[in-house]
């Protein structure tokens, strides 16, 4: 008889997963309050941009609901919601507590509990156990597995990716290792303590963050001496050890690497601890978006150009080929823009079509004076040849992903300018 996995949160984590555990052999239902999601799912439609995702659904709609009465003949139920920040950059648990409560009278002793969302150390024993512990005649077996996604990427996915797993108990972290080893093509390697596994995503993508950091910081330095920073890395990517190349750009997005850090350093705050590293880090990645914003007044001056300038902002994503917006710098640089009075605005993302201002690349070209690329999509950097840009009469191209030709673009004698790396 097949075992039944409930997925609690069917989004970018949480719906990949479902989908991969159905093809590994499981039962699979899943559970989300949004009612437009769970209705496209049914009829076998993707909610959100995916190849995996849209392939599987429309060879077979995932059996959801939005009722989580869903998840009470389980075996496996695995947590998958967002844990977001609140607007003052503090951490908002809400999505995490509130689905708990949800399936809470739906659990049943036995049952193995797996929280993915991505959380602070300390999280499981002082939020996620209270909840459980309402219902104190439970004995359910508790872990935690944080997840790890790449969107868009097609070599690393769900199926693949190693994990980590730690558990209140032995029992429990055995059972979670052999449900995740049931249905990825990884390994999962056992930590010694739940609060080990849930330090493990926080390390990751603070680690990401602070070097993404370091990176911008030496662009804007290398960018007032004339240095190409796109060369100076692949030069010290030549070394064969020690070194790791990060890219500097116009912000960084996304669900963990613009949100984990703040979880983190209000965790240590609360015990006392000063994360002064960290907050240095999302310091200067939050002053992206305006650095490269303020190359317009670069390009203003030096070619003389008149107001209102005519610009064109392309790309609204956080990444390349998908359309999560979810903390996109490219929003940010839509906000400083649309409140500058020297400047008309049009928006262009051939992925995100509901935020966009104009209905096609065409026509956010068309008369447009200044180009930002903010999303390195690959049919934008397809387009955005040098040949035609010159086409569009493009006088300014700023490139806040340093993908397009630098050297072309210029030979065209169209101003380049990158995040340190221009072509003037």
């Amino acid at each position: 008889m097949k075992k039944t996995v409930a997925i609690v949160g069917l989004g970018y984590v949480g719906l990949p997963l479902a989908l991969v555990a159905r093809n590994k052999g499981w039962n699979v239902v899943g559970f989300d309050v949004d009612e437009k999601k769970i209705a496209k799912i049914m009829q076998g439609k993707a909610p959100f941009e995916d190849v995996y995702v849209e392939k599987e659904l429309a060879n077979a709609p995932l059996h959801a609901s939005t009722k989580p009465s869903v998840i009470a003949n389980a075996d496996v139920v695995v947590v998958a919601v967002p844990t977001p920040v609140t607007s003052d950059h503090m951490p908002d648990l809400t999505p995490l507590t509130s689905s708990l409560e949800s399936i809470l009278p739906y659990l049943k002793n036995g049952q193995l509990l797996s929280i993915e969302s991505t959380i602070n150390p300390g999280v499981m024993a002082e939020v996620v156990l209270p909840v459980i512990q309402k219902r104190p005649e439970l004995n359910i077996h508790i872990v935690h597995c944080p997840e790890r996604v790449n969107p868009g990427d097609a070599t690393w996915s769900v199926a693949n990716i190693p994990r980590v797993i730690g558990g209140f108990t032995k029992d429990a972290t055995r059972k979670g290792k052999e449900f995740y080893e049931s249905i990825l093509d990884a390994k999962v390697k056992e930590m010694d303590s739940v609060m080990e596994a849930e330090a493990v995503k926080i390390l990751e993508n603070t680690f990401r963050d602070i070097n993404i950091a370091f990176v911008n910081e030496m662009a804007k330095s290398f960018d007032t001496l004339g240095i190409d920073i796109k060369n100076v890395i692949e030069g010290a990517a030549t070394k064969p050890f020690a070194f790791m190349p990060h890219y500097p750009g116009n912000g960084v997005g996304g669900h963990c690497i613009s949100v984990d850090p703040y979880y983190m350093i209000e965790k240590a705050r609360q015990a006392g601890f000063d994360h002064e590293f960290l907050k240095l880090a999302r310091e200067i990645n939050n002053s992206m978006p305006a650095f490269a914003v303020s190359l317009i007044d670069r390009a203003k001056e030096k070619l003389s150009l008149q107001d209102p300038i005519e610009v064109a902002l392309l790309g609204l994503s956080y990444k390349k080929d998908i359309d999560d917006i979810r903390e996109s710098p490219a929003l940010e640089m839509r906000k400083i823009l649309e409140n500058r009075s020297d400047i008309s605005l049009r928006v262009f993302d051939p992925h995100v079509p509901r935020l966009s201002t104009v209905e096609s690349l065409d026509a956010a070209l068309q008369g447009t004076e200044v180009v930002i690329l903010a999303t390195n999509h690959s049919d934008l950097i397809d387009a955005l040849t040098p040949g035609n840009l010159k086409k569009y009469g493009v006088a300014c191209v700023i490139d806040g992903k340093n993908a397009l030709d630098a050297d072309g673009i210029a030979q065209e004698g169209i101003l380049y300018l990158g995040i340190g790396r221009s072509r003037e």
